[in-house]
């Protein structure tokens, strides 16, 4: 059996509605679209409740379908890492996983979710949401991005809002360890998520499985997740099924993308497969790198990318987000990271830029960065009048 796919967008004021009806079994299956386009109608299987599309790494859309009983289970699992069901405040474009994850949540538990006015995420705007969220019944939640947990830390006002909140989620792409400790250290309530929108978000808390969740990591370092939350498969897309989905022992696993070790069952992401970088034969972990560069007082963000290099194959370039535009020494920037890391790991380049391109919410499009850093690079300086 199947049902109906209606296309609903972001911002409708019936989506809501059409969220409730399609978790119940009343209505069609819903996805949430920033701009719908005019298409065939379609039909998913007839356990879907939310269909959510995501551009992936490669920039090729997928329409990931969840049904209704891994919603749950991903929600009750939260509910139950956390201080109980709550209400939450929406700061996240509900396209995309995360933050139809917070709308959801809320609708689970009961709960009215307050929502952030539409437009550029701005501290001010975040203080007075916050407040609303948090002036009533708790515990209260919420869901960032590290760009946007900057920005409430750079604001005294938006980090005093930030304490109400008895639990403040941290995903989309991963949280440098400098960032983290300067939000615990401001008292802020921060917890660590890893997953996928084939997850329903975040399956994994401060390295920590969910309830139902399982991680496995084998032998080239990449992560499998099984359990509960997995989604039913991609629409339309059986060959994607086929590479990505895998049975084994008698259950479903999903292969990520991603690379990572257990430490006595503590997971700990370290980039994807594909990001790696090769400087004159040696291999870079960008994450690895970023995590030495965010530690720098004046920087805000950073994302290490590979620029073509005759001599070196790709040229280590860190393009960061700076207080006030600030340039970070190179010297020290290289000696830090090749202490840390060893010499080939240490950025030839540092590129200060106002912002760096994203790809969804939070996530640095690392595609976009490595053509800005290469045009940056290469571009002469202006001339003087």
């Amino acid at each position: 059996m199947d049902r109906p796919l209606r296309d609903v967008p972001a911002q409708a004021r019936d989506l809501v509605t059409a969220l409730v009806a399609a978790l119940d079994g009343t209505g069609p299956a819903v996805r949430a679209l920033d701009e719908p386009v005019p298409g065939p109608a379609s039909r998913v299987p007839a356990d879907v409740a939310v269909v959510v599309r995501t551009s992936g790494s490669t920039g090729h859309p997928r329409d990931v379908m969840l049904s209704a009983a891994a919603l749950r289970a991903s929600a009750d699992a939260t509910a139950a890492r956390l201080a109980g069901p709550g209400s939450w405040l929406l700061a996240l474009p509900v396209h995309h996983v995360a933050g139809l994850q917070v709308l959801l949540r809320a609708l689970l538990a009961g709960r009215e979710p307050t929502t952030l006015p539409a437009g550029p995420f701005r501290a001010p705007v975040f203080t007075g949401a916050a407040l609303a969220a948090t002036d009533g019944p708790g515990p209260h939640y919420t869901s960032l991005v590290p760009t946007q947990v900057v920005r409430v830390l750079d604001d005294p006002d938006a980090t005093a809002a930030a304490l109400a909140f008895d639990a403040i989620l941290v995903g989309g792409a991963a949280c440098p360890p400098p960032l983290l400790a300067r939000a615990r250290a401001a008292g802020l309530r921060l917890v660590t998520t890893y997953g996928m929108t084939e997850t329903c978000g975040g399956c994994v808390y401060d390295g920590r499985p969910l309830d139902g969740v399982e991680v496995a990591v084998d032998a080239e370092h990449r992560i499998a997740l099984t359990g509960p939350t997995l989604a039913t498969g991609y629409l339309h897309r059986p060959d994607l099924d086929a590479t990505t989905f895998v049975t084994t022992g008698g259950r479903r696993w999903l292969r990520t993308a991603d690379r990572g070790r257990l430490d006595d069952g503590l997971l700990h992401v370290l980039g994807r497969l594909d990001d790696v970088l090769v400087s004159g034969g040696v291999k870079v972990d960008p994450l690895a790198v970023e995590e030495v560069v965010a530690g720098f007082a004046d920087v805000r963000e950073v994302c290490v990318v590979g620029v073509p290099d005759q001599h070196w194959g790709q040229s280590v370039v860190a393009v960061v987000v700076t207080r006030d535009g600030a340039v970070p020494p190179l010297t020290a920037l290289r000696t830090a990271v090749a202490s840390a890391l060893g010499p080939a790991s240490a950025p030839r380049q540092v590129v200060v830029v106002d912002e760096l391109p994203m790809r969804g919410p939070g996530k640095p499009d690392r595609r976009a960065v490595a053509r800005l850093a290469t045009q940056r690079m290469t571009s002469p300086p202006p001339t003087a009048p």
